[in-house]
């Protein structure tokens, strides 16, 4: 059933907003809905390779619960049917089970009885988180937690359970801690290209405006010192209050991570100016070769700053693959936001059972290590494999070394350089030759002609005739053909 907006005098203001939805990065979904990919029951349908997700190992934790039955969804016999509920859903409901392989967690939860309140062997835990539990996170969770966001920084910095909040996801968690630090009509100073949900969650319902810091490709898109600064005198002649500085590390949509000079500079940056630091390091252990991931926890234990400043986001929707779950994870080192972020967490819980599942899975150091071992060498093969089929098509990207997306520069294939030329290149891509990409516009890019394109989100055959038909519409479209035939008609 497709809802249709209304604009009423009988709602708020923020209901009569479109809250980003013109953005492709959002419409892009309904397109793919009406005709998506499958082998065989449609092979000449929309492959996605839109959404960043990380699917390459969904079995390895599909092991780990069928050694651990009790902590499957509901019971070993159930844990086949994990793979229907860890990818990112429908917002407001479940969606068609999708096809995708996710063994390696129902294995585990086979192997572990013990490890779901719903299942024989872990009922008698089951009174024990039935109940109303601490808003901000089970004991035993942000335990788990505190120990896995060590370990996928390397070990060189301990965190405090007592300083880690829960919320439904990431998204949930920034706008959280948004609301703490910004009053509507607030700036928070942000790279670009950025990652286009911020459009939505950090600004919808906060009031807060997103400001540029511009970044460009003749540096690889570093962010500068002097690009920072520009960016803050802008706003404070449009007579804008900036109260911080946003990043995702390693970045959305380069792929690239953030090196310890460029946070260095960052952290002394907001501190002179005494405003905010959110960082978001959801991708943190999706690095899959050097230089190694860096974290700003690390990087204030080196550079004087007021700690009050720096807050950190985390999750486990990328590194695990569990973007299913909604774990979002809040860490400040300002006391003040962290007894708010508890107090308004309250209404964007995650569920106990959850919690108690992925306590006990990342209790399991064992599997843990295996398991981002294993995912690394996974990612690192997809992008090999990914960068040399681009390279078949004579398609170049921004070096990376983390995520599960690639910034691919199609500027050889505009017509002009342009927006328009951009946006007319996007829509052959999903309308003619199938392939759901996101144009650099949507990351509000200030140079036409990059893409986002995820490789870690769809199984091996799919991406084999995704590198087919780039190749295919990059050969074309470097020859002329389809072009203006296809761009007039509308599609």
């Amino acid at each position: 059933m497709e809802l249709k907006y209304e604009n009423s005098q009988l709602l708020s203001k923020i209901a009569n907003t479109y809250h980003g939805e013109n953005s492709p990065y959002f419409s892009v979904k309904q397109v793919y809905d009406a005709d998506p990919f499958h082998p065989t029951k449609n092979p000449n349908g929309i492959i996605q390779m839109a959404v960043a997700e990380n699917k390459l190992t969904y079995e390895l934790i599909a092991e780990w619960i069928k050694k651990n039955p009790g902590a499957s969804v509901c019971s070993p016999e159930g844990a086949d049917d994990f793979k229907n509920i860890a990818a990112f859903q429908d917002f407001h409901g479940l969606p068609e089970f999708r096809d995708l392989t996710y063994e390696l967690i129902a294995e585990w939860i086979k192997k572990n009885p013990g490890a779901s309140v719903c299942s024989p062997e872990g009922a008698d835990d089951f009174k024990n988180i039935a109940a109303f539990q601490d808003f901000h996170g089970l004991p035993e969770f942000r335990d788990a937690v505190a120990k896995i966001m060590k370990k996928v920084r390397g070990g060189k910095v301990n965190y405090d359970p007592d300083r880690i909040v829960m919320a439904g996801g990431v998204r949930g968690a920034m706008e959280m801690v948004m609301f703490c630090l910004a009053d509507p009509g607030d700036a928070f100073l942000v790279p670009s290209p950025w990652y286009p949900g911020f459009d939505r969650f950090l600004k919808w319902r906060t009031g807060v405006q997103l400001f540029p810091v511009v970044c460009e490709s003749s540096n690889n898109f570093q962010i500068t010192r002097e690009a920072l600064e520009e960016a803050y005198d802008n706003a404070r002649k449009a007579n804008i209050r900036v109260k911080g500085l946003v990043i995702t590390n390693p970045s959305n949509p380069l792929g690239n991570t953030v090196d310890r000079d460029t946070l260095r500079t960052l952290v002394t940056f907001i501190n002179d100016k005494q405003i905010h630091f959110l960082c978001d390091e959801v991708y943190a252990a999706t690095v899959f070769r050097s230089p190694d991931f860096v974290s700003v926890s690390e990087i204030i234990e080196e550079v004087e700053c007021n700690r009050n400043l720096i807050h950190l986001l985390y999750g486990l929707a990328k590194d695990l693959g569990l973007s299913g779950f909604r774990v979002g994870i809040v860490y400040s080192y300002n006391d003040t936001v962290m007894n708010l972020c508890r107090k308004m967490s309250m209404v964007c819980l995650v569920s106990s059972q959850t919690q108690y599942f992925i306590a006990r899975m990342l209790s399991d150091e064992e599997f843990i290590d295996e398991f981002l071992s294993e995912s690394a060498a996974r990612l690192g093969r997809r992008h090999n494999t990914f960068i040399k089929g681009l390279e078949k098509a004579g398609i170049k990207c921004l070096e990376s070394n983390g995520a599960v997306y690639c910034w691919m520069d199609l500027r050889q294939l505009l017509q002009e350089p342009t927006f328009e030329a951009e946006t007319s290149l996007w829509k052959m891509i999903i309308n003619v030759y199938k392939l759901n990409v996101l144009p650099g516009s949507t990351f509000h890019c200030k140079e036409p002609g990059w893409f986002r394109i995820s490789f870690a989100s769809m199984d091996d055959e799919t991406l084999r005739v995704a590198l087919e038909r780039i190749q295919i519409f990059a050969s074309e479209i470097l020859n002329g053909h389809n072009f203006i035939s296809n761009t007039c008609n509308g599609k």
